[in-house]
């Protein structure tokens, strides 16, 4: 089964950190995706830029709406993902409890849609 584990935090969350702590979260979680590909779970997985780069598109009536950020009001906002490949969500949570982010922010774990 194939699950995507969004990295969540506060926009600030990593402002606080030295530049060590920085570096050291950087190769933990570079070094973790090495891991993953190994063990054959990693699929892809990115970090995303600031959230004030985002825009969000709906169309209605025909006609698109761009509001700049994000779509959701929350504290916490989409800073990246990894798409793995885990045998069930038991699995899937364990290698999520693992990425380095957990530390700063929030992972959430849903599974791919298979339309089949």
């Amino acid at each position: 089964m194939k699950f995507i584990c969004l990295v969540y935090a506060e926009p600030n969350a990593l402002a606080g950190l030295s530049p060590t702590e920085r570096s050291d979260l950087d190769r933990d979680s570079l070094a973790y995706d090495d891991e993953l590909q190994a063990q054959g779970h990693f699929l892809a997985a990115s970090a995303l830029q600031s959230v004030k780069t985002a825009r969000t598109i709906r169309v209605r009536r025909g006609k698109p709406i761009v509001t700049d950020g994000p779509f959701a009001e929350t504290k916490e906002v989409l800073c990246g993902f990894i798409f793995i490949e885990a045998a069930d969500e038991d699995e899937a949570r364990r290698i999520a409890e693992r990425i380095p982010m957990a530390r700063h922010g929030a992972i959430e774990v849903r599974p791919e849609l298979d339309f089949g």
